[in-house]
């Protein structure tokens, strides 16, 4: 499984951006982001067969995970940007997380830790 990362720029408040993330294999596929200063932090993330998906509560109902794997690719649909979303945007994956029980990957699929392999980040910039 190989990962790259696409689709970071500059945009202004209340705009949209979409992020690709090249992911070969029906992995578990995250996205987490890390601001300068802060530590990395989990956004949103999608089981191998698209669903079910899970969101950080700080972009639940804005920004949207989804995947085409015939495509080998997952996005993440950013909407109503705000200047806090401001990162470096990482995409990662887990082939622990691809074989776990539905049912602990809430807690787990938040956690970096369990992923064991990521892409180049792609930098995402809101300004006000």
């Amino acid at each position: 499984v190989q990962l790259q990362a696409s689709g970071g720029g500059l945009v202004q408040a209340g705009g949209s951006l979409r992020l690709s993330c090249a992911a070969s294999g029906r992995t578990f596929v995250g996205w987490f982001r890390q601001a300068p200063g802060k530590e990395r932090e989990f956004v949103a993330a999608i089981r191998g067969s698209g669903t079910p998906t899970y969101y950080s509560d700080s972009v639940k109902g804005r920004f949207t995970i989804s995947r085409i794997n015939l495509k080998n690719t997952v996005y993440l649909q950013m909407n109503s940007l705000k200047p806090e979303d401001t990162a470096i945007y990482y995409c990662a994956a887990s082939g622990k997380l691809s074989r776990a029980i539905i049912s602990t990957l809430s807690t787990t699929a938040r956690l970096a830790s369990e992923y064991d392999l990521w892409g180049q980040g792609t930098q995402v910039t809101v300004s006000s």
